[in-house]
């Protein structure tokens, strides 16, 4: 019988960096063949096109089973929302044909019940956690929003000099780096020496002894580093502990939703970005990402938008058999969906 496929868990904020991370290891895999689980968070799969339109797998994928696709590379991309056991099962039905599999979870998700699962019996016999990787956004840290503009959450705890408890998101931070057998802190290029001397200390408070902070630019990480931890990590759960350890099931706040946009009317970006940013301005959105049909332009754009700032760019040419349509998703809470739908009536 072949050994246990070594699993990776990114893990991490919205906007923190991990898809492209993932894309970065998609695209120098060094003749690994490599398995992407992206778990989403949204009706739309932006993440896992995201992850199949990278230059080496570009366009060519072939579909397997209706949530797997196999790239051109000899890599796996997959998409899991409710279905986690049933693709585990169907990769490791092709155990010899995969070297070590990358799961992306949800930016709103803990790590540890990920990791638990792999103690099933359906899966412990064929895979094992080789060890969990938490991205963080440095500048966010830095300016006290951790992942999304949270100044409205702030400003109540300062308010209340007795609010001695923390809140879901300063917790879930907490779990994600408690759990983590490394620590890759991105956009450190946006503060100075200094600010991020200060992020690192914050961040190692919450981490066990020995685990590494390492700076990470656009994504850009050896397999080396990110792999071959042999950690074991679903055996070693009691070593890393969490706030919701005493809960038998975490649920997440129900005031936190994903809200699609789409049009097929083509749009100029720096209407669409200004229009965003509005409305970041005004709503607790915690991320944006899409595809966006600019006007006269055969190139799809890519938008993602996190705080209050919104990076774009241009992946790949619109396929002659897919719809030109802009497609966004906004994740935040209590979210005014009239109010966006009319601001985003282009």
């Amino acid at each position: 019988m072949a050994a246990k496929i070594p699993v990776t868990v990114i893990t991490g904020f919205l906007g923190s960096g991990k898809t492209t991370l993932i894309r970065q290891q998609l695209q120098n895999n060094q003749g690994r063949r490599i398995a992407v689980l992206v778990n989403e968070f949204g009706e739309i799969g932006i993440d896992g096109e995201l992850l199949r339109s990278c230059q080496v797998c570009d366009q060519d994928g072939e579909a397997v089973t209706p949530n797997i696709v196999e790239l051109t590379n000899g890599c796996l991309c997959c998409t899991v929302q409710e279905e986690f056991l049933p693709t585990m099962q169907e990769l490791l039905k092709r155990r010899d044909q995969i070297d070590c599999i990358l799961i992306e979870t949800s930016g709103l998700a803990l790590p540890k019940p990920l990791v638990q699962a792999f103690r099933w019996q359906e899966i412990r016999t064929g895979a094992t956690v080789d060890g969990v990787i938490t991205v963080v956004d440095c500048e966010a840290v830095a300016s006290g929003k951790l992942a999304a503009d949270l100044n409205a959450l702030n400003a109540q705890r300062q308010a209340d000099p007795n609010l001695d408890h923390e809140t879901p998101i300063e917790e879930l931070f907490e779990d994600q780096l408690a759990c983590a057998d490394l620590v890759l802190l991105s956009k450190t290029d946006r503060v100075d020496i200094q600010t991020q001397n200060q992020v690192q200390k914050r961040i190692q408070q919450e981490l066990r002894p020995g685990v590494k902070i390492i700076p990470c630019q656009d994504g850009e990480m050896s397999a080396e580093i990110l792999l071959g931890f042999n950690a074991a990590v679903e055996d070693d759960l009691e070593a890393r502990p969490s706030h919701h350890d005493s809960e038998a099931e975490h649920e997440h706040d129900d005031e936190i939703i994903s809200m699609p946009v789409i049009s097929q009317q083509a749009c100029d970006p720096q209407q669409l970005i200004q229009t965003l940013k509005q409305l970041m301005a005004q709503q607790d959105i915690y991320r944006i990402k899409g595809f966006v049909n600019v006007a006269n332009k055969p190139m799809r754009l890519v938008l993602q938008g996190v705080g209050d700032r919104i990076e774009t760019f241009y992946d790949r040419p619109w396929q002659a058999t897919e719809i030109r349509e802009t497609r966004l998703i906004l994740i935040g809470r209590a979210l005014d969906q009239a109010q966006i739908l009319a601001a985003m009536s282009f």
